[in-house]
């Protein structure tokens, strides 16, 4: 398979570039960032997009791959709603829309977050705007549209884009397993249980961590 990621400057979608990238599965990476990319493969291709409203001016890059796994994303950390969503739900919605109508063939997955509020009602800003980003995604033509709610996610050895509480993490995560096994799990099993929606389905349009594991092992 051929798959697009975005954010592969940060620490999830530097994750899953690293499991595509060794998976034999995939034959094709394109990352589409902001930025150039400091790594280099021979499956790796980049598209520099400075604003990702004009991805249509990819068009005939982007017509033959088979999956787009969206890892790009902000904090909400210092965010109030607005501006939050002008970060989420207007960044995401409308590059998916236009990516629909580039490749309708395509199985499109967005990396959420755990607790997501799929009510859009709930008392968690953060919670709600991505409850809305996901219900607007699965609405799209896509082949499929998986939305992905991982908790904290332990590292690929070798990522550089990994923040100082991410190396504490990683450090504990077999404590943070046993004690939080719904919100813990590996980026190596994000990244398989995308590559394993491509390829196999899944039952389910969302993924909790339970159900990334149990899609990484099939």
């Amino acid at each position: 398979m051929k798959v697009i990621i975005t954010g592969t400057t940060g620490l999830v979608g530097e994750g899953v570039l690293f499991i595509c990238l060794e998976n034999p599965l995939v034959t094709e990476v394109l990352s589409i960032s902001r930025k150039p990319i400091i790594h280099k493969h021979v499956k790796l291709k980049e598209c520099i997009v400075k604003d990702f409203a004009h991805i249509k001016d990819h068009t005939l890059l982007l017509q033959h791959y088979d999956a787009c796994f969206f890892c790009a994303g902000v904090s909400s950390i210092g965010e109030n709603e607005e501006s939050f969503t002008r970060k989420t739900y207007d960044f995401v919605v409308p590059f998916a829309q236009s990516l629909a109508e580039i490749n309708a063939e395509m199985t499109f997955i967005y990396v959420s977050g755990n607790r997501t509020d799929s009510s859009e009602k709930g008392k968690v800003m953060w919670a709600r705007v991505k409850g809305r980003t996901e219900n607007a995604l699965v609405k799209l033509p896509f082949k499929a549209v998986y939305n992905f709610r991982p908790g904290f996610m332990k590292p690929v050895k070798g990522q550089k884009n990994v923040r100082s509480i991410y190396r504490v993490f990683e450090a504990l995560y077999p404590l943070w397993l046993r004690m939080l096994p719904n919100w813990t799990c590996s980026m190596r099993e994000v990244g398989l249980a995308m590559i394993h929606c491509v390829s196999k389905s899944y039952t389910h349009s969302i993924l909790e961590v339970s159900d990334i594991r149990k899609q990484a092992k099939s």
